[in-house]
């Protein structure tokens, strides 16, 4: 490990763990989280989203950062992706239960407020399978899109405010990869087992596991470009 290793490592831990040690910070956290739960999940995914796609980088390059890579644009992007999710995430938390009690199984919502249970977990299991496979292919393509789009920006703040052709990005996008690694395989292995966990976490930290698992998209992304050049 080297020196910018131990400070990415410190920096993520002076994050997280006040939130997690520091009963204040905690109450703060919650607080926030449940007045503004949309401007949170704008920060919690610009911060660790961001860091994700850093570690990505890192282990695809060597390093953290490099001209071109656009810290600051990809942490609005997430943050405006973030929003997105936490909005798909009420949207879905609330249709699935339903959904599955429509299918004749009885009290998943009930059982989705309550104390662990395999009811609950069927129920965040539903939610996860609904989420990701309707909502999250939409997410990933529009997420490599802008990532494409700041790369061609040279990684400048202007990337937020430049204009580009949403079909010619389409069309460019390296669609075997990104069916036959990231869709076919990381949302049934990784994403379905992972958001049920987060919807069997209390509602006011399951916007920010899920931007802690945003940290694990961008090892995945990083996988998913060196796939890409292979190709």
């Amino acid at each position: 490990m080297k020196k910018c290793d131990f400070l990415f490592i410190l920096c993520m831990l002076l994050i997280v763990t006040p939130f997690a040690l520091i009963e204040p910070v905690g109450q703060w956290f919650s607080s926030a989280t449940a007045s503004h739960p949309y401007l949170m999940a704008f920060a919690k995914f610009a911060i660790l989203s961001t860091a994700g796609e850093m570690l990505g980088l890192r282990i695809k390059e060597g390093c953290y950062n490099r001209p071109g890579f656009g810290v600051i644009p990809r942490a609005v992007i997430w943050g405006i992706l973030g929003v997105g999710i936490a909005m798909a995430m009420k949207t879905f938390s609330t249709g699935a239960p339903k959904l599955v009690e429509s299918l004749g199984v009885s009290g998943v919502t009930d059982a989705m407020k309550g104390e662990f249970s395999w009811l609950k977990v069927l129920g965040a299991f539903s939610i996860s399978v609904t989420m990701n496979t309707i909502f999250a292919p939409v997410f990933m393509t529009v997420h490599k899109i802008t990532d494409t789009h700041i790369l061609n920006c040279n990684g400048s703040t202007k990337a937020l405010i430049t204009p580009f052709n949403f079909g010619d990005a389409l069309a460019g996008l390296n669609w075997k990869v990104q069916w036959g690694f990231v869709f076919k395989k990381t949302i049934p292995l990784f994403w379905y087992p992972a958001h049920t966990i987060t919807f069997l976490l209390p509602a006011g930290f399951q916007v920010l596991f899920a931007a802690v698992l945003g940290i694990v998209l961008g090892v995945l992304l990083s996988v998913a470009a060196n796939m890409s050049r292979s190709k």
